[in-house]
Formats: structure tokens, sequence, C-alpha cells
């Protein structure tokens, strides 16, 4: 019987940690670095000892309950302890955590050393998207690559018919909130640091093929750095509950060989050079582009209809679209925002057309109808001193 319990623990065990079958997998992934690797191979060595450990310990429990019942020994030893048997149950387990422990500390030692690099960004955390800024480079414009990364409006729509309240809705898609509209990318074979912090409450970046996780901290600039052995694209997620739209705010990460690396940068190096577009828009230009941008930006706090959501007031026949004077203070709260409030200042976050877009589509849709009409230009000006 003890053979048998003994025999069903270790095959229990061993199920839960290949998994039961290529679709469903219970253990840690291996991961694509050479940090990760290691973490894997330690996770493995701590999950078998405690497999041994835990049958060491219930194999001697069930010996004990089935050896010692009352019916085969009804007179009880009479002892009160042992100290040879003490001083082994104590030592053994000092020993494990010991052999645990430095090949641990090593390796978090390793993992903690970002220096010598061979490329940074900083990466920053808002509700609900990330932004990656290139801080080092080959090029004085290497500051200016720079970029937001949201949950692509395909995941949006699928979401929201997900949760419309229609029966037989049912999700096939293995990347379901885990695209993104502009993923991050890095060289492989490149060590890169990642500088984390946050603009407005504690996010974490987590990609778990990369065996990086780091809390985003307002204030706060923490490092972390990988280093990719295979391209590829790997994904990752928030790993900090950050408010209403925490789980819409997914990491991709694109792994590009060096020569297409180099590529894709120096696209992104022309894009600055070429500056904001400032051309100007027809009415229906700035309401289509203007309902794409508020769909990506605004929808999650406002909602889609213009409403409102609890705290996040209703842009519908408000006082923000039809005050006197309101289109002043509505470009200046959708660029600066409202301090003490979650309204965002979307000043440096959103390019000059998609605030004049959004504006735009704000005091005309859902019935506003107001007629007013802002250009990109008029942004820029504000936005550099020059408006009113």
């Amino acid at each position: 019987m003890i053979r048998k319990m003994t025999l069903f623990v270790a095959s229990f065990s061993a199920l839960l940690l290949s998994g039961c079958g290529d679709d469903i997998k219970y253990n840690m992934r291996e991961g694509v670095t050479e940090i990760s690797r290691e973490v894997y191979e330690l996770h493995m060595i701590a999950i078998w000892v405690c497999v041994v450990i835990g049958i060491i310990t219930f194999g001697v429990m069930f010996y004990s309950m089935f050896a010692h019942r009352k019916s085969k020994n009804p007179n009880p030893a009479k002892f009160s302890h042992s100290t040879a048997v003490e001083i082994v149950w104590t030592a053994i387990p000092f020993i494990i955590l010991i052999a645990l422990a430095v090949p641990a500390v090593g390796l978090l030692i390793k993992m903690e050393d970002a220096s010598d690099s061979d490329l940074t960004i900083m990466v920053k955390g808002y509700q609900w998207k990330w932004e990656y800024k290139y801080i080092d480079g080959d090029d004085n414009l290497a500051n200016d690559v720079r970029f937001f990364s949201n949950l692509d409006q395909a995941s949006r729509d699928m979401s929201r018919n997900a949760g419309s309240g229609f029966s037989g809705v049912k999700i096939e898609d293995d990347n379901y909130l885990l695209e993104v509209d502009n993923p991050l990318v890095i060289p492989v074979d490149k060590k890169v640091r990642f500088l984390v912090t946050s603009d407005d409450v504690i996010h974490s970046f987590w990609v778990p093929d990369f065996s990086v996780k780091k809390d985003a901290i307002p204030g706060f600039i923490n490092e972390v750095w990988t280093k990719v052995d295979e391209p590829g694209t790997y994904r990752g997620v928030c790993a900090e509950l950050c408010g209403q739209d925490h789980g819409f705010m997914p990491i991709v990460v694109k792994v590009l060989p060096q020569n297409e690396y180099d590529a894709w940068y120096a696209g992104k190096v022309a894009e600055a050079e070429a500056g904001p577009d400032l051309n100007e828009r027809t009415m229906s230009q700035l309401m289509a582009e203007g309902e794409a941008a508020y769909n990506k930006y605004c929808s999650s706090c406002h909602m889609p209809n213009g409403e409102g959501n609890g705290p996040f007031p209703s842009l519908v026949g408000t006082e923000m679209i039809t005050g006197e004077g309101s289109l002043t203070k509505h470009i200046d709260t959708v660029i600066n925002g409202v301090p003490g409030t979650a309204m965002q200042a979307f000043g440096s976050q959103l390019t000059e057309a998609e605030i004049a877009a959004i504006i735009t589509y704000e005091r005309n849709a859902w019935g506003n109808d107001t007629g007013d009409k802002v250009q990109p230009q008029e942004i820029h000006d504000i936005k550099n001193g020059g408006g009113e």
C-alpha cells in the first residue's frame, strides 16, 4: 500500500510538471534567453527537491499511520523526544536551503547586472498603454525614437463583442488581447537594458520568455535587461493590477536580426526627422481620424458613446462641449490634462493631428454638432506657445 501511494504521488507530481499534452502546460516556460534557461533549470531543481521531500514526508506519515495504528499497537510508546532525530531534521533542511540559496543568489546578481549593455530603452507605463523610448544609438536623433504601444483595435472590438451578452461567443484566437499596434523592437544577440518607470500608477513590465519582470513605479526608475538568442515575436502583459483596463495593455516584443533591426530603426529616425503631419484636414477627414483615435485612447474612460463611466465625465451636451469658451478649455484639457483627476495630459502622448481629430470628433459626434473644426497646425501652435 505504501509503495502504491508513493508511486501515485510521484506520478501525479510528474503529471503536473509536464502538463497533460501539447496544449496544456502547467510548468514554467523555458524561455529564449540564457537567463530564462538558468531560471528554468533552478526552478526544476527546486521542484524536484520538493517532490522528493514530499514523497519521503508523506511516505513516513502514511507508513506511521498504517504500521502503528491502534488495532495493531494498542499500547502506545512512551518517550518524549530524540535529540539525534531533532538534530537530523534541523540539519537536513538547513543544508538543502543553503544548497538552493547559493545558486539562486548568484543568478539574482547576474539578473541585476545590466552593465555593458548594447542598447538602452526607457519603458514607461500609462493607463493603459506602454511608451518605448530609445535613448542609445549611433546618431543624435536616438532620443527622438519614441512611440506608444496600445492594444490593437481588432482586439478591442473583439473584447466588446465577447462581453456584449450574446450567447455563443467564443474566442478562438490564441493571441486574444495580446496584439498591439506598435510592438517593441530589439536586435537579436544584443544586451538590451530596460529602464522601467510609470507616468501614473504602478504597472509591471513582464515578458515570460525573457524571465523579465520589473515593476513600473511613478517617480522611480527600475533596471532590468535581456539578451535574446532567437529572432521571433514574444508576448507579455502588465502584471500589476492598475485599473479597469489592466487586461488591455499587452506587451509585444519583436526580436529581429541586426540588419532588419537597423532598417527598422532607420525608418523610425526618418519619421522623427520628418516632423509632425500638420496638413490641413477636411471635416470628414477629421471625423474619421478622430473616431479611430478616440476609440483607441479615450473610449475606455469616456465610453464609445461618449456618455462617460463612473468618475470619467460625459462628453455629450455637457459644459465642456457647449459652454462659452468651451473649445479653448477643451483643447487645454486634452493637451495638459486636469491635475488631481484621472484625466492625463495627452500633449506629449499624441500627435498634433491626433489631438485635433479627437477634439473635432468629440465636439461633433453623438449629437453634439457644434460645427467646430480644429486643425493640427492650431494644436502645434498652442503646444509651442504660439496659440492663445
